[in-house]
């Protein structure tokens, strides 16, 4: 049994990082950092100068921006300037509307927008934004770390916050955060009272409604409304198309940039709905208790969490390995699993998904969480059949954490050149 202190630290931790966003959260972070430099300036910018480390610009370049119709940096650099507001974190567009999209196209019209990687950043989520005031006036906001930890601002040479310093070497989160195991995640989920942890409905909700958007409407590649108009002739109507559609038609409208938030997880949308669609999905299928719903979305979450405190918020691993991962763990406990059979589903899923390359956040997203999804589907299937991928195969180990931290290791260290040649692709196209 888990004590009070380290409890609250962990309730501390996710409410930290399942948090609404507003569209892909890359392009988001940039309008933020804008805003925020904007607002230090007092005045609409004559001149926007961003910086971007190689991953901020991977995620950035292809997604559609909410409410706009519009996909990319310049039209979300843009709006940060016009119509962002700082105090929403990463909804910062909320307040966009068909009046400042065309504000937004004729500022971008002005050239006074200028993007570029940023040299040897600190951290591999970077952002800086210089603004010029008509007058020569000039504000700097700086994002590292985390897409919303501002670390350094400046005004007309007055330095107001300057904490660069910290951000060297870390990749991820708080370095007072609570360091987890997978056991602790089992039992942080398993005891913890429901009214501490009822919050995590609120991914339901969210993510739901963007679903529900998505299968009605046409947004990125329509892949959710196509598997449950068309799949059903080839999947039927059964517990895996629903998940799939359900799952991968979130993805559309947020890839696709509807105005909808959805609920994150360690700074990703795309996580977030993956490591909450298909736990909803099959909980409803099977008409789980609402304390059942709670802890299997806690521990899809929580164990999606804790893959990223050693993967990085950033990496050439795609996100989708790391929440399908929690959305298997949480599929297992449903189906009636404990820690055991939950560890193996784990380490099935360490089997099968690694090495899945992140080449930027955009529509066909859906497609690689719609892998994901049927993966975990899967792995949950064969470990309540008592069968786990074992150590003398791959990079499996039979500790659970080991095979975790190999996973990690591999997306964080040893996909790194991997990471450059991808940018190099998509830029040189």
């Amino acid at each position: 049994m888990l004590s009070d202190e380290i409890r609250k630290e962990i309730i501390s931790l996710m409410k930290r990082e399942v948090v609404p966003a507003l569209g892909c959260t890359e392009p988001a972070a940039v309008s933020l950092c804008v805003a925020k430099a904007t607002e230090l300036l007092g005045e609409e910018p004559a001149g926007i100068e961003v910086l971007l480390s190689p991953n901020i610009l991977k995620n950035a370049m292809g997604v559609g921006i909410p409410g706009t119709g519009m996909i990319g940096l310049p039209i979300a650099v843009a709006l940060g300037a016009l119509i962002g507001r700082s105090e929403y974190g990463l909804e910062v567009l909320r307040d966009v509307d068909p009046a400042a999209v065309e504000r937004g196209k004729e500022y971008i019209s002005r050239d006074a927008i200028r993007i570029g990687l940023c040299e040897n950043p600190p951290s591999i989520l970077h952002i800086e934004v210089t603004v010029e005031g008509k007058s020569g006036n000039y504000a700097k906001a700086v994002i590292s770390v985390s897409h919303t930890n501002f670390v350094y601002l400046e005004h007309d040479g007055e330095v107001l916050l300057d904490r660069i310093g910290e951000c060297g070497g870390v990749s991820h989160g708080d370095s007072a955060d609570r360091e987890l195991d997978m056991a602790t995640v089992y039992d942080f989920a398993m005891t913890a009272p429901l009214d501490e942890i009822s919050f995590i409905l609120d991914a339901r909700r969210l993510n739901k409604a963007a679903a529900e958007l998505a299968l009605k409407g046409d947004y990125g590649h329509s892949l959710g409304a196509t598997m449950q108009r068309k799949g059903r002739s080839l999947f039927g109507d059964t517990p895996l198309e629903h998940m799939l559609s359900a799952t991968s038609a979130a993805c559309d409208a947020r890839m696709g940039g509807a105005q909808v938030a959805v609920m994150s997880n360690s700074g990703s949308g795309n996580q977030g709905i993956c490591a909450t669609m298909p736990v909803v999905s099959y909980a409803e299928d099977i008409a789980a208790s609402e304390e059942q719903m709670i802890r299997a979305l806690t521990l899809s979450h929580l164990t999606s969490i804790y893959i990223k405190q050693s993967l990085g918020r950033l990496s050439a691993l795609c996100g989708c390995v790391v929440a399908s991962t929690g959305a298997s763990s949480g599929i297992t406990y449903l189906m009636g699993g404990g820690y055991d059979e939950i560890c193996a589903s784990v380490k099935n899923m360490v089997a099968n998904l690694t090495g899945m390359i992140c080449d930027g956040a955009k529509p066909s997203c859906s497609l690689k969480i719609s892998s994901g999804v049927s993966t975990a589907l899967m792995s949950a299937m064969l470990a309540m059949n008592g069968k786990c991928v074992t150590q003398v195969e791959g990079i499996v180990s039979d500790d659970v954490d080991r095979s975790i931290h190999n996973l990690t290791s591999i997306g964080r260290d040893a996909m790194v050149e991997t990471d450059r040649y991808v940018l190099s692709i998509m830029t040189c196209k």
